[in-house]
């Protein structure tokens, strides 16, 4: 059994702060699921090798939609990895 078996993580794509603390958790047993961005319908994500072990999901955070989604994803996890400037989350 892995040490975080069973542990739920939403991680914000971003800088390398954040996916890497993702990937160690993830190396660790946690579920995470990454949220790309998207802005009328195209992904924008960077596939690389901070992304191992993770499930991701693309979700335009402007939009009403995808707010809502983002709010359902973080209500049913334990852990929110965002790599914004104080404030932003607001």
């Amino acid at each position: 059994k892995m040490a975080l078996q069973g542990i739920k993580v939403v991680e914000i794509a971003g800088l390398a702060p954040a996916p890497f603390a993702g990937l160690c958790l993830a190396d660790f047993g946690a579920s995470v699921v990454r949220v790309d961005r998207s802005k009328n319908g195209a992904t924008i994500t960077n596939m690389d090798t901070l992304s191992r072990g993770k499930r991701s999901i693309a979700l335009d955070l402007k939009s009403e939609e995808g707010q809502k989604v983002f709010k359902i994803l973080i209500s049913k996890s334990d852990v929110l990895i965002e790599p914004f400037r104080p404030g932003v989350m607001e």
